[in-house]
């Protein structure tokens, strides 16, 4: 998996370099159609159960895995496009060149955290007993091919390619490692961008501010 995850940063890297508008729209469409669908699913559900006295049973956690889907792919993309909130009151009132030393060590603690969270065992350099993370977890839904709770696959499919009743597990937990990791690239991204001037901050700064400026004259017009 450590392998896997490796190759697609790598092609990711590649292809952003080539198309970088192609990988923002892909970004953009899958958020899109994941607000969507967890939309689609809630609507439609609240019809059914108070309309019709009837509904689908594994609605509640087929929305709670596209919201969780929704929050780790999203994290990523809020750092590509700069807007996490954050506070920068302190960093704004050091001095130009350590505010710059002090934004790349926040966001290359965002990448040590994302590691972490993926694979502790490399804490274990430090001396620190910890073992797991998201990879090891994802690896050990896939080995035992256990189903979730509610969510099924429709009978049909069942029957014409031999699935089990239940949706694997794995499945809806290949979002964990992969936002993780995807979070650790885009964080790496910009602690690069923040120590060559492109960016200031990893996080949005002053856009509430920014925006008044922008249209304080809107009123009067």
């Amino acid at each position: 998996m450590v392998v896997i995850i490796a190759v697609l940063i790598g092609a990711l890297f590649l292809i952003e370099r080539r198309w970088p508008s192609a990988v923002t729209r892909f970004e953009e469409g899958t958020l899109a159609f994941l607000m969507a669908a967890l939309t689609l699913v809630s609507f439609t559900q609240v019809v059914m159960r108070y309309g019709f006295t009837t509904g689908w049973g594994g609605a509640l956690e087929f929305t709670r895995i596209l919201f969780a889907w929704l929050i780790l792919f999203g994290m990523s993309y809020a750092i590509k496009i700069n807007s996490h909130l954050g506070v920068d009151i302190v960093l704004n009132l050091l001095p130009a060149r350590l505010s710059r030393i002090m934004a790349v060590v926040a966001a290359l603690t965002c990448v040590v955290y994302a590691f972490t969270l993926l694979y502790a065992n490399w804490l274990q350099i430090l001396g620190i007993d910890a073992r797991g993370g998201a990879i090891d977890y994802w690896a050990k839904m896939f080995k035992v091919g256990i189903g979730l709770d509610d969510l099924r696959y429709p009978e049909w499919a069942q029957q014409s390619f031999g699935l089990q009743e239940r949706v694997q597990r794995w499945i809806a937990y290949l979002i964990l490692p992969t936002g993780l990791a995807l979070f650790a690239y885009r964080s790496l991204q910009a602690a690069y961008d923040i120590a060559t001037g492109k960016r200031q901050y990893i996080i949005a700064s002053h856009e509430a501010e920014d925006l008044v400026a922008e249209n304080k004259d809107a009123v009067k017009d």
